[in-house]
């Protein structure tokens, strides 16, 4: 009894083992490193993100030849550390690895590649913000479940709210009554306020209007009951994909 306990125990955890990518290890051939990508993030289920560890440029594609897209900076435009997802790795011939990660700032949604000594340790994170701008509701889900729903407001009609795929960048308090008990900084810029403070961040914070709230009365930013924006704060750390459609 106790050998066959010992293999379902074994089975069991590799299951768990085999849900989240792996990123230790090479493949080798005859003691030579076989270019290979390997997926960091998934931005549902599971992503890594890390700080930065080095002021480098961000290029298009993993080489030092590649031209450059932006460059990796320390603190958000509010202070805190700047995050950053790793969504893939590449390790070329010689065994050098590249991560790729997606910059804040306009235009929204660029990504490009750093040398992995450009980024600090990962962390692992599996929730996902998901803010419908139709449905007015923002969902959280973990490990892809849901685990929170609310009413937002989001951004009026001639200054909309962008859709795409962002992520959760700070927590910040102390902005006023207007922003409620705190805010979330994302990683989603305005496409039409680009002399807002902070460039036009889009934030995901609490109000002074409840009445507004689902509505669609915003400079782009997405409002939630200030009850909302607490019980989120429970339960979503910065890390976290953002997912505005």
């Amino acid at each position: 009894m106790d050998s066959m306990r010992l293999i379902a125990l074994a089975a069991l955890a590799g299951a768990l083992v085999s849900a989240v990518p792996a990123i230790a290890g090479e493949t080798e051939l005859s003691g030579v490193v076989k270019p290979h990508y390997t997926t960091l993030s998934n931005r549902t289920t599971f992503t890594r993100w890390a700080y930065t560890n080095l002021d480098l440029k961000v290029r298009k594609s993993p080489s030092l030849r590649s031209r450059s897209v932006g460059r990796l900076h320390f603190n958000t435009e509010d202070g805190p550390p700047e995050i950053y997802l790793a969504l893939q790795r590449y390790t070329d011939a010689k065994g050098n690895e590249w991560v790729q990660t997606q910059l804040p700032g306009r235009p929204n949604g660029r990504t490009g590649w750093v040398p992995r000594e450009g980024l600090g340790q990962f962390r692992l994170i599996d929730t996902q913000l998901v803010v419908n701008r139709k449905t007015l509701r923002a969902t959280l889900y973990k490990g892809g479940k849901k685990v929170f729903q609310a009413p937002v407001g989001v951004g009026k009609s001639s200054t909309p709210t962008p859709a795409g795929r962002f992520w959760i960048r700070e927590k910040l308090a102390g902005f006023g009554a207007s922003y409620g008990p705190l805010a979330f900084g994302t990683a989603a810029y305005s496409t039409k306020l680009t002399d807002w403070p902070g460039g036009g961040v889009i934030g995901v914070h609490g109000t002074n209007e409840p009445k507004l709230v689902p509505g669609r009365p915003s400079h782009g930013c997405i409002r939630m009951h200030n009850r909302d924006i607490l019980r989120l704060a429970k339960q979503m750390k910065p890390g976290t994909p953002l997912l505005i459609s």
